[in-house]
């Protein structure tokens, strides 16, 4: 029976997408392990230094210490990435249910109905703006998600005032709305509170002393093979801690492992836009009959 890797093996082997090929290069860095191995290898063969190795045993406990470490970084990455995503899911789904009590008992005002589906369709666009931009970035327009939740509110408000809308359906909407803000919130607390720097630091440190020292352990196990096997230890252990580093930045497209934003916002548009849709042919159609 012939076995053939899927599509998506390859494409992620040898990956053309920039976030991918940023990932690819900052992998590289074991490079430098392994030309340390290999000067290692260099100086025992031309006996300038006649005996440079230590007991494997320092590095079997050192080791486990750190991929304990590790782990523990990418889990509280993964838990940040996690939470950034149930944080989008409410954004989708509060915006749909926002548009469907605003269809269902908001005014018969065809240009109204029309202006607020897109009003609310506008606010993930916005939203995605604000935690995406560059660091240090600043815009003219203030904070373009609430300046599109102020609008919303305002055309809620209106709604009630012209009574086209029940005290008790506002405040249905207002509940969905204000979700939405509060949401948004949550992925600003995430944005700008990062994992503490001294936890990345500290196990930078541990990697850097670890895989320096490793081939000192390997020169008389294996030989020639210690930068090679060096090379082979260091490729998951770099891979891991790039993997938690990206993991607590959900938002940044310089990221591999970062949110698809922009697919959730393609998702509330036309879902929203296919209410409006709907909601404009069950008018016609009503009208109709009337006549």
């Amino acid at each position: 029976m012939r076995v053939t890797l899927p599509t998506e093996f390859w494409t992620d082997v040898f990956p053309l997408d920039r976030p991918a090929l940023m990932y690819l290069w900052r992998v590289f860095r074991q490079a430098a392990v392994f030309a340390i191995a290999a000067a290692l290898i260099y100086l025992l063969d031309w006996a300038i230094v006649t005996d440079l190795s230590i007991a494997v045993a320092p590095y079997e406990v050192s080791g486990a210490a750190l991929s304990l470490l590790l782990v523990l970084r990418t889990n509280a990455g993964y838990d940040r990435w996690w939470e950034a995503r149930k944080l989008w899911g409410g954004i989708v789904n509060q915006s749909r249910n926002l548009v469907v009590i605003a269809l269902a008992y908001g005014p018969p005002d065809a240009a109204w109905r029309a202006n607020f589906v897109r009003k609310v369709a506008a606010f993930a666009p916005a939203a995605r703006e604000v935690l995406c931009q560059p660091p240090g970035a600043t815009g003219g327009s203030g904070h373009p998600a609430l300046n599109v939740m102020t609008a919303v509110a305002r055309m809620l408000r209106e709604a009630v005032d012209a009574g086209g809308m029940s005290p008790f359906a506002f405040q249905r909407a207002e509940r969905e709305r204000a979700a939405l803000v509060d949401h948004l919130g949550g992925c600003e607390r995430i944005l700008k509170t990062p994992l503490p720097r001294a936890y990345a630091v500290s196990i930078h440190q541990f990697i850097a002393l670890f895989l320096l020292a490793l081939p000192f352990a390997l020169i008389t196990r294996v030989g020639w093979l210690t930068p090679l096997v060096t090379l082979f230890v260091a490729y998951p252990i770099l891979a891991l801690d790039q993997i938690g580093r990206e993991l607590q930045s959900p938002f940044s497209v310089y990221n591999l492992t970062h949110l698809p934003l922009d697919t959730y916002c393609q998702t509330i548009e036309t879902n929203l836009l296919d209410l409006l849709d709907a909601d404009q042919k069950a008018a016609k159609e009503q009208t109709k009959e009337e006549t």
